[in-house]
């Protein structure tokens, strides 16, 4: 897709202050705000929300990290689709947390055996963007990766 304006330089637009918030859709917010607070050590916050400008019932739960502020919303609606996520389908495909470097990846991955969360283990990639990454999923199947840049 290229902008209708034509070719502009990289920076040229406005800028932004980085990931603010996370926001899936899931089969039982409960347990997977549960998940979500267990596996990464956020922050429940003490009120549900209503969905920004719907008016179906449904809810979020909010929860904040509390070492960077961010925000995930574990969201939840009356009417939902069945069945498991599959990133196959148009909409999110993953989300990748950031961590500082490949030794904290390894502490990552000893916390993710120690709460049972299948992975995929430490896999390095090298070449012109050089990381290693951690694949693992939440309840409702969404991938989640856990990545440091070299």
């Amino acid at each position: 897709m290229t902008p209708s304006s034509g070719y502009l330089p990289p920076g040229s637009g406005p800028s932004t202050t980085g990931f603010d918030h996370f926001a899936p859709t899931v089969s039982d917010a409960e347990a997977s705000a549960a998940w979500y607070v267990e596996v990464f050590g956020l922050q429940r916050l003490p009120a549900k929300v209503a969905h920004h400008g719907e008016t179906s019932p449904g809810y979020a739960i909010l929860l904040r990290d509390p070492k960077t502020n961010a925000l995930v919303g574990i969201h939840q609606h009356d009417q939902s689709h069945e069945g498991p996520f599959d990133e196959r389908r148009p909409g999110l495909d993953h989300m990748a947390w950031g961590v500082a470097s490949r030794q904290e990846l390894e502490r990552w991955a000893q916390w993710l055996d120690t709460l049972d969360v299948e992975h995929s283990g430490i896999t390095d990639i090298t070449g012109q963007r050089s990381y290693s990454v951690i694949v693992f999923r939440d309840p409702d199947n969404i991938q989640l990766e856990l990545i440091a840049r070299s």
